[in-house]
């Protein structure tokens, strides 16, 4: 009975250089793992792997070794751990996250939160390529949200309120870009150098400022055999809503305008970063 090898990697399992072996990439959200679902990977892993398992570069995790003769029954194993595999080939993957505002102090945003909607929203979609989102929490950019071929980034608008103000300087002196100047007991915000980083916000001993917690979208990234970083579009988009619907217009682009076995970047570039930009510009502004 011939082996179908192309619905098996839709699947997750990928062939071995070891002939009738598999390694089984699962499907993790935003870098995260529960305690039951490792004791059950790992219970995996010993009875019908080598015992090892894989940590990829994109936070997922694989078991290598599995036999072709295994397969339905590392499924049911799985499956009772709540564990699921995950994808390969032409289609979202793994959507990628850093711990975000939830755990880490520097960040802008619920990046875990984010992940699991847009892996609830597009997870296994068949496209001409495969299609990688990254989420990354704050300016620090621990994921390089730029490397995928839709990237997010947290970040903070700020707007100084000057009747809480006591003219200590520590947001002058946390603010990284030099868009902070302090004249006369005035504080003066330069747009152009602000990058979201909101460090003057998480620095002010008063709270004297208005915060709106943000993403910043970059297009088209790439990092394989060719290098290239995303573009940003739109400097700073405020409503989760209004990102779910450019997430969609880029999907939907990449859908319509891709030749197979073509990446994003390669799309864009062919058929025109300009066309692009207008979509995007259409349902930013409505």
């Amino acid at each position: 009975m011939a082996v179908d090898y192309a619905t098996l990697k839709k699947g997750g399992f990928m062939r071995q250089k070891q002939k009738n072996n598999f390694s089984l990439r699962l499907r993790v959200v935003g870098g995260n793992v529960t305690a039951s679902q490792l004791a059950k990977i790992a219970e995996v892993a010993e009875k019908f792997g080598d015992g090892h398992v894989h940590f990829t570069s994109r936070q997922s995790v694989e078991i290598p070794f599995i036999k072709l003769d295994d397969i339905d029954e590392v499924k049911a194993a799985l499956a009772e751990g709540g564990v699921e595999s995950g994808v390969c080939g032409p289609r979202v993957r793994t959507v990628t996250a850093c711990q975000g505002e939830a755990i880490c102090p520097s960040g802008c945003i619920d990046t875990y939160a984010l992940a699991k909607e847009l892996d609830s929203r597009y997870f296994a979609r068949e496209l001409p390529h495969k299609f990688k989102f990254g989420i990354t929490g704050c300016q620090n950019n621990c994921l390089k949200a730029e490397e995928n071929d839709l990237g997010i980034k947290g970040g903070i608008k700020v707007k100084w309120r000057e009747s809480d103000c006591i003219n200590c300087g520590v947001c002058e002196k946390a603010c990284r870009s030099g868009a902070i100047e302090i004249r006369d007991g005035k504080i003066s915000v330069d747009e152009a150098k602000c990058n979201f980083c909101g460090r003057c916000v998480k620095a002010c001993p008063t709270e004297a400022w208005d915060a709106v917690h943000g993403y910043i979208v970059s297009f088209g990234g790439l990092f394989g055999n060719s290098i290239s970083k995303g573009e940003v579009v739109i400097p700073f988009i405020e409503d989760k809503e209004k990102l779910l619907k450019i997430c969609d217009a880029a999907i939907e682009f990449f859908a319509e305008n891709a030749n197979a076995g073509e990446r994003f970047k390669f799309t864009l570039d062919r058929v025109g970063r300009d066309k692009f930009n207008e979509r995007i510009m259409e349902v930013y502004n409505g």
